[in-house]
């Protein structure tokens, strides 16, 4: 199963960016294990955005877990919106991706 995670900042910019090393380092965490394929932030810089691949077995928890071990979930300066994809074009691309 594959998701887009919106990521959308709860407080001003200079209080999450104090929480940037550890969240990154969170995200580095997620593609070695191959549960996130990309990452970065919105331009402008309200937010950001994650691809996510996760078994389709306990796909939901899956998510959940990723969103609620996210530094910035937990010091509570951004917010997640996780959205199930099914991609048509392009799945065989990402498929391949490891």
């Amino acid at each position: 199963m594959y998701a887009i995670a919106l990521i959308r900042y709860r407080r001003p910019l200079e209080e999450v960016l104090v929480h940037i090393d550890p969240h990154r380092a969170y995200l580095r965490d997620l593609h070695a294990k191959g549960l996130m394929l990309a990452s970065g932030p919105l331009d402008p810089r309200s937010g950001g955005a994650l691809l996510l691949r996760v078994p389709d077995d306990g796909a939901a928890a899956a998510l959940d877990a990723i969103r609620d071990g996210d530094p910035f979930v937990i010091q509570k300066v951004a917010q997640y919106e996780l959205l199930p994809w099914l991609p048509n074009i392009g799945k065989e691309s990402l498929d391949g991706i490891v």
